[in-house]
């Protein structure tokens, strides 16, 4: 475990979910800690490998999108990929709960002022 992610992380990994946390901070908007805690939320339970996990024949912004929306009705998400994206209305998707105030995900400062 790291400071930030609930999962255990070599360096390599590490530095995968930091990708994919600047991602959401980019892409949605959200705190770094709301990321975090999103990430956490979807992830933290997941046996992660060494680098290159399996996780990495992707790139961050793919799993970014899954941990922030719900699959739209025919089960697509965006991935980051401009081609692949147009294919679906993002404007229509519906943005996943923030985790729980004073819930494990939150393990950044936001936590502490009790995120809502």
């Amino acid at each position: 475990m790291t400071e930030e992610f609930l999962m255990r992380l070599d360096d390599g990994m590490l530095a995968y979910f930091r990708d994919m946390a600047d991602e959401m901070v980019t892409r949605f908007g959200i705190s770094r800690a709301e990321a975090v805690a999103r990430i956490n939320a979807c992830y933290g339970d997941c046996d992660i490998e060494p680098y290159p996990d399996l996780m990495c024949h992707e790139e961050p912004a793919y799993w970014a999108y899954g941990a922030y929306y719900v699959p739209d009705a025919a089960d697509r998400l965006p991935c980051g990929d401009e081609a692949h994206d147009r294919r679906i209305d993002i404007s229509s998707l519906v943005v996943r709960p923030v985790p729980a105030p004073g819930s494990p995900a939150w393990t950044l400062a936001e936590r502490a002022r009790g995120r809502t």
